[in-house]
């Protein structure tokens, strides 16, 4: 038989010493001083590097239109 090798705290808590946690990294978009997640667009103004690349007005109308036709 293979004698196992010791698996011991120490060497569990190494490995796991990179499993924490991080802050997102936010960024605050100039024009409009809104904050988001760095290279994506903003939920909230659908601009990404001051271009609109998401028009949120019909997003919210076709969700709208969706929501009442379910009830």
């Amino acid at each position: 038989m293979v004698v196992r090798m010791r698996h011991t705290r120490a060497h569990t808590g190494n490995r796991r010493s990179h499993h924490a946690l991080k802050n997102p990294a936010l960024s605050t978009d100039s024009k409009t001083g809104t904050i988001h997640l760095r290279h994506r667009a903003s939920a909230l103004t659908g601009m990404y590097k001051g271009i609109v690349v998401i028009d949120v007005e019909k997003r919210a109308a076709k969700k709208a239109k969706k929501a009442k036709a379910a009830r």
